[in-house]
């Protein structure tokens, strides 16, 4: 197994930065990379909060660096606890970082885009329409809005040219888009050395969240764990040594880490094969079948987490659902 030494010879430089969100598996990762330029490509960034931001400062000390070295930025998908810290970087660097990400994420961490907070009512409507209670969903809003003060959006973000590797000082990293978590998070993969930069794709002791996200007219844009499946078994089929994840520790032996996951994948699914022979149910019966001492603040990654699931078993053909004007119920076929 790689250890830090092994990776500083490769100029690869893992930053860990602390987070309040317990369900992440950890303290989330940003990797400061040298570049042939002498400066520093930074793969994500971590919250921005003090707390962060100062883990941030004291891990670029550590390795002899500051902001000033960081010349470009990656951010890895647009959760708030990658990019949140990216605004004050760019502040503190004195001169002009570019920031890339993939298309289908920055919508979530640029200016000039709508909120989540923004569309909290186009979500309202689709999680009644699942059969989520009022009072669930006005506690767990109450319960997490705070979390989307915490990041500064982004003044520019262009999109990352996924046929150019990044070429490094001592490493040359594949970009690789590996669809699941978010639509459009990014992974890099040293082929010569056998590292895989997974993010948030791939956590040792965690499954990554697959989330709803809905499109403009507050329909379904796409199914999280449909494409996380398919992505996943392309990092199976990988030559990797060591994977170095967004939260934790890295680690080894990617191909169990995976196959474990599937297994759990399984067994979710057929839990909810379990509830369905009973009769039609709705998303949000199922989601109480599956986590029944969740709290009310975990609505929203329980019910993702359900739905994903149900839209598998759709894919399959084993499921199906009925679309009446209320609500969204679900039946084997």
């Amino acid at each position: 197994m790689i250890d830090a030494a092994d990776l500083a010879d490769l100029g690869i430089h893992r930053i860990s930065m602390p987070i309040p969100f317990l369900e992440a598996g950890g303290p989330v990762n940003a990797y400061a990379i040298e570049d042939r330029d002498g400066g520093l490509l930074l793969f994500d960034s971590g919250l921005g909060s003090p707390q962060s931001s100062a883990a941030m400062a004291e891990g670029l000390a550590r390795i002899g660096r500051s902001p000033r070295d960081i010349h470009r930025i990656v951010v890895s998908h647009g959760h708030i606890d990658h990019y949140g810290g990216a605004a004050g970087l760019l502040e503190q660097a004195g001169h002009d970082v570019p920031v890339h990400a993939h298309p289908r994420d920055i919508p979530k961490m640029a200016e000039g885009f709508p909120r989540w907070m923004d569309q909290v009512g186009l979500y309202g409507a689709f999680f009644l329409r699942l059969g989520v209670p009022l009072d669930v969903m006005e506690e767990a809003w109450r319960q997490v809005r705070e979390g989307f003060t915490k990041a500064r959006r982004l003044p520019r973000v262009e999109p990352i040219d996924l046929a150019e590797p990044l070429r490094m000082r001592h490493a040359t990293f594949e970009v690789m888009h590996m669809p699941g978590h978010t639509p459009g998070l990014l992974c890099l993969y040293d082929r010569e050395h056998r590292l895989f930069v997974s993010d948030d794709h791939l956590l040792e002791h965690v499954s990554p969240n697959p989330l709803i996200e809905l499109g403009p007219d507050g329909q379904e844009d796409w199914r999280p764990l449909v494409a996380y499946l398919e992505s996943v078994m392309r990092l199976h089929a990988l030559d990797v040594d060591a994977i170095l994840p967004g939260h934790a520790t890295p680690f080894g032996d990617h191909r169990a880490v995976i196959d474990r996951l599937l297994v759990f994948y399984d067994k979710r699914q057929q839990r909810i094969r379990e509830e369905l022979r009973k009769g039609p149910l709705t998303g949000w019966e199922v989601t109480r079948h599956l986590f029944p001492r969740a709290p009310a603040s975990a609505m929203f990654l329980t019910v993702s987490e359900t739905l994903a699931n149900l839209e598998v078993l759709e894919e399959r053909g084993e499921v199906a659902r009925d679309a009446d004007p209320d609500h969204l119920r679900f039946h084997l076929r």
